[in-house]
Parts: structure tokens; C-alpha cells; sequence
């Protein structure tokens, strides 16, 4: 490259040596120094024209030096032109469908309908269900829509799973040249252009070569149409990984987990990662049959007995509520001796955490805050198979069991662990045990409590309520609504399939119209009417109809609430009727 400086140097002076009187320019760090400071705190070192003033003269000075400049500098060579942009076949979107995308895109800030004010819909909150119904019929996104699609997610991480998986592979190729959109190469794009299982050397080159969430899209899609090749394909350069991608690759193994990845999860079980033995512990306990969940049985199993305490039939009959003997706590009878004869749990936690525990996953130091021995014994129980229970304790079924009494305040610690474990290993019958009758359920700021209602609990209905078909946990929640309203209902309701059930959306319909006769404001229910607005079935809308009028305000109600709630039900109204039309766009 030309030194611009340097050659102008050398004009200049070839003119004067030619006679010319062309004075010496300034230099562009001098130009630049005067209009830093400005031309009132400083002259510039330039001589302005008549009637020109000093800045006008400084501007004119900068632009011709700027000319000067680069009419010195040589080309630089072209760049390679960048590989285009892989094919997509999946088939386009129907022309009112991409027309909807683009309002819905256009307007993801909320500027014409985010607020919660109003009978408008919000937008904001349409674009994810459009996503998600969009994905269920394998349309690809329009190519000009594609920048504003990043963007979205971009400033939304809850939407870069649906917008990356729509978006496609083109995504990953148009993210490659914008440094804001770098966190496309770090997610979960589509499966779209991933290479089938008939091409093994494609699927190994990609596995190899590609970037990272290709390679996490890969193994996803290989765990879905052949778990044993997934598995194989992990394995292959397992050693090679990164703990945090290794992590992340274990967990893809969820999908289509069965005894067949045993070997190479104990394997993961010795990996110098603490994070990756933990997810390895976790995926092998929830698999019954294999030998860290024996190995864990065998830990659990002195930690829980059955014991038979004895007491007077005149005190059995004085704590009993209905006098028959029979506590509300556990199971009893009376013997002929006239003793009544009582089943109690009593809980050992184990005294220590010995290496063996701690490679299969027993974290050994305790949260700030808990003990030792409970945390041990916590980890035991929700990794030991929960069939071992009833064959342990008299062949009890899971809501026998259930409702033992405990021993020396262990109850919580015991039936927390029993929760985590039902999660674990999606047991219904226990899952269903523990969370009992909905009318009895109880949830408790900082954690949820079943039907016992023990304090400090950290069971969490929502994650209980998941293992559960999807129509028993609708009719659970709807249930529990009925009883307790909507106050603790927020996540629950967030686990239930959409669209809602007739009858759990009836329930949260009419809670919330008990909540607007009783004359308080909506805001405090806006979780819910938003959830409403984005889990009904749109064909309610016509029966919500009535909801819309704003009825007389009573006496003892706040001011102005009748009105709000108006708002509130027409724009759910609207919001349902919009989805509709969106759904109807979508049709082939």
C-alpha cells in the first residue's frame, strides 16, 4: 500500500521546484485535532474563502484531504465469495401465512399491542404459537424474512428453539455473517438438511466437521431413528470433547434411553467432569434395571423399615377422628388383646459418603442450610427403583405406602425424595399417589406440598403432574382450581397440553369470573389470562362472548375493576379468534 502521506509530500514538492506557489497543506491529524475541538477553541489551519466561515473552510479542507487519501491506496484483492446458502425443501408458507409472519414480526417489540391494557391482542405472544404451528406442518421460512426471524430470537431467548427450527439451515449459514447472531451456531437449528441414515459418510463428516449445534441437531435426530447409532456415533469421539459439549451431548441421550446405553453411560460415570457423572448417575437411575439402580437399592433399602408400635385402644380411639382406630396418618388395626397395632416408616440416614456412593452420583456436600445425612439420604432414595418399595414393606401399593406415618419428622425428607424419584422414572402410580386428591393438595411459597401438607417441602406438584397422562393431569388441575382457584395454579397450568381440555378450560373461565364478582382488579390474575389467551381452544371464543359485557359494579368492589375485567375478556375474545383465523392461514 502507498504511503498517502509520503506522496503527497513529493506533489507538493515537485510543485515548488516547477515554480508553482501551491501553499502546504495540512495534515490530516491536524484537521482532525481542530474539529475535535472546534473551530471557536481553535483556528484552523486552513484558509477559509470570502464569506466562508472557519468550519465551512475545515469541512472542505477534510474532504479533499480524504480524497486525496484514497486516491492513493491500490485496490485490495476480492474476498472469496462466501459458499452459498444450502438448499431448504421443505415446502414454502401459503401467502397469508407469510403475510401474518410479517405483522408478527414487525410488531415483536409490543408497539402495537404488547401492553396488558386494552382489548387489543397481544402480538407478542402470538408469534410462538404461530411458530409452533408452523413447525407441525414442515414449512420453511421465507428467505427475506430471515434477518427479522434472528432478530426475534436474538432478543428473545424462549423463542430461539421454534425460530431456529423454522428458520432452517439457512440460518446457520446467514448467522455466520452478523456477529449478533452468533448464538444460532451455538443452538438447536432444524433437522431439515441433516444427512439420513443411508448416508454414513455425510452423517460422520457433519459429526467431525460441523458446528456445534449441527452436531447436537445430528445426534438428536440419530437418537430418534436409531438410538444405538447415536450412541455409536457419541462414543466414537467421546474422549475428544469438551466437558461442556460432553454435557451436553449425554443429555441428548434422554431421548430413546433404554438398558442397551448402560455400558456407556457407566463408562460416563468415571468422566472427569463432576457435571457429566451427575447426568450420567441421573439417566442410569432412571432406568430400574440397571446395576447403579441395584447398586442404589442396596443403599437404600436399610435407610426405611417398617416398624410396629402398640398402643392403648381407649388413646387409639381418642386420636382418631372417626373413632374406628384407624389414624389419619397411617394404616392400624386392633389385635385381640385389645392393643391397637400401628405401622409406622422409621428412617436411618446413612452415616457416611463414601467414594463408591460419590461415583454413582451422591453429591457429598450439602447446600448451605441442610444436613449431611439428609442430603445423602435424599439422593439415595430418589435414585433407588420405586418398585423395590412395595416388595420391601409388605406389598403395599404406592398409595398405601404413601400414607404411613413417619417416625421422627422424617416424613418431608421421605416423600420429597419419593417425588424426585416418580419424576425421575416417570411412575404414575406413585406420582399419583403423592400428589393425592386435588381437593387436599396444598402449595406453599418456595416449594409445593401434597396432600400432607408438611411445611418446607420442595416437591413440586408441576414437575409430579408431568408424569401423568395428559387428560388425568388436565381433570388434577382443573380440580385443584375448583378448590383452591387460581392463586397457585400459574405452573401448573403451564404443564398442561395445548390447547387446554373443555373441561380444565371451563374451570379456569369460571375462576376467573369468580374473581371478577368478588371486585378485585385482573392484574393480579394477568399470568393466567395470558396463559388463557395462549391455551384455550380457540373455538371457545364464541361462548366467552357473554364475558365481554361490563356488568354493575358492586358495592364493596374496587373502583373501575368491572371495566378492567371487560378489557381483559374482550381482548381474550379477540386473542382466540385471532388464533383461529392464524390457524386457518396455515391449512394446506
Amino acid at each position: 500500500m502507498i504511503d498517502t502521506d509520503r506522496s503527497a509530500g513529493r506533489q507538493h514538492g515537485a510543485g515548488r521546484q516547477h515554480g508553482t506557489t501551491a501553499a502546504a497543506e495540512p495534515s490530516w491529524e491536524e484537521l482532525v485535532s481542530a474539529a475535535l475541538l472546534g473551530t471557536e477553541r481553535r483556528t484552523p489551519p486552513v484558509t477559509a474563502r470570502e464569506g466562508q466561515s472557519a468550519a465551512a473552510a475545515l469541512l472542505d479542507a477534510a474532504a479533499v484531504s480524504t480524497v486525496r487519501r484514497r486516491a492513493a491506496l491500490r485496490p485490495a484483492p476480492a474476498r472469496e465469495r462466501p459458499v452459498p446458502a444450502p438448499p431448504d425443501p421443505r415446502p414454502p408458507l401459503p401467502p397469508a401465512a407469510r403475510r401474518r409472519l410479517a405483522l408478527l414480526l414487525a410488531d415483536r417489540d409490543g408497539t402495537a399491542g404488547g401492553h396488558r391494557r386494552g382489548t387489543a391482542p397481544d402480538l407478542t405472544e402470538l408469534l410462538p404459537q404461530w411458530l409452533t404451528a408452523a413447525a407441525r406442518y414442515g414449512y420453511r421460512a421465507p428467505e427475506a424474512l430471515l434477518p427479522a426471524l434472528l432478530d426475534a430470537a436474538r432478543a428473545r431467548t424462549d423463542l430461539r428453539p421454534a425460530a431456529l427450527g423454522f428458520a432452517g439451515p439457512r440460518a446457520l449459514w446467514l448467522a455466520r455473517f452478523n456477529g449478533e447472531w452468533k448464538f444460532a451456531l451455538r443452538g438447536i437449528g432444524s433437522a431439515a438438511a441433516l444427512p439420513g441414515s443411508d448416508e454414513p459418510e455425510a452423517v460422520r463428516a457433519l459429526w467431525e466437521e460441523g458446528l456445534f449445534a449441527e452436531r447436537v441437531s445430528l445426534l438428536a435426530a440419530l437418537r430418534r431413528r436409531d438410538p444405538a447409532a447415536g450412541r455409536a456415533l457419541l462414543a466414537a469421539t467421546w474422549e475428544s470433547e469438551r466437558a461442556e459439549d460432553r454435557l451436553m451431548f449425554l443429555d441428548s441421550l434422554r431421548e430413546g434411553l433404554t438398558v442397551a446405553d448402560e455400558p456407556f453411560l457407566e463408562q460416563a460415570l468415571s468422566d472427569r467432569s463432576r457435571n457429566v457423572r451427575g447426568t450420567a448417575a441421573e439417566l442410569l437411575s432412571s432406568l430400574p434395571g440397571t446395576a447403579l439402580a441395584a447398586r442404589m437399592a442396596a443403599r437404600a433399602r436399610p435407610c426405611v423399615s417398617l416398624v410396629r408400635t402398640e398402643r392403648s385402644a381407649t388413646d387409639a380411639t381418642n386420636t382418631g377422628a372417626s373413632g374406628t382406630g384407624t389414624s389419619d396418618t397411617g394404616t392400624s388395626d386392633t389385635d385381640a388383646s385389645g392393643k391397637d397395632a400401628s405401622w409406622t416408616l422409621a428412617v436411618e440416614a446413612p452415616r457416611a459418603c463414601d467414594a463408591a456412593m460419590q461415583r454413582d452420583g451422591v453429591v457429598h456436600r450439602p447446600p448451605t442450610g441442610r444436613g449431611e445425612r439428609a442430603w445423602w439420604f435424599g439422593q439415595l432414595l430418589e435414585a433407588a427403583p420405586l418398585g423395590c418399595w412395595s416388595r420391601w414393606l409388605g406389598g403395599r401399593e404406592p398409595a398405601a405406602i404413601v400414607a404411613l406415618s413417619v417416625a421422627d419428622g422424617w416424613r418431608t425428607e421421605l416423600h420429597d425424595a419419593w417425588c424426585r424419584a416418580a419424576v425421575r422414572q416417570r411412575d404414575a402410580s406413585w406420582a399419583r399417589a403423592l400428589l393425592g386428591s386435588p381437593a387436599t393438595a396444598t402449595a406453599a411459597a418456595g416449594g409445593t406440598t401434597g396432600a400432607d401438607g408438611a411445611a418446607g417441602s420442595s416437591r413440586d406438584l408441576a414437575k409430579l403432574l408431568t408424569v401423568l397422562p395428559a387428560d388425568e393431569r388436565a381433570r388434577w388441575v382443573a380440580g385443584f382450581i375448583a378448590a383452591h382457584g387460581l392463586s397457585d395454579a400459574f405452573r401448573m397450568l403451564g404443564v398442561c397440553a395445548v390447547p387446554w381440555s373443555e373441561p380444565l378450560g371451563r374451570a379456569v373461565v369460571d375462576a376467573l369470573d369468580i374473581a371478577r364478582d368478588a371486585g378485585s382488579y385482573p392484574w393480579s390474575f394477568s399470568g393466567v389470562m395470558g396463559l388463557a389467551e395462549r391455551c384455550l381452544d380457540p373455538g371457545a371464543a364464541d361462548r366467552l362472548d357473554m364475558l365481554t359485557a361490563t356488568p354493575d359494579e358492586p358495592a364493596d368492589g374496587s373502583p373501575g375493576a368491572v371495566g378492567y375485567w371487560s378489557e381483559a375478556f374482550q381482548r381474550l375474545v379477540g386473542t382466540l379468534r385471532l388464533r383461529a383465523t392464524m390457524r386457518a392461514e396455515l391449512a394446506p
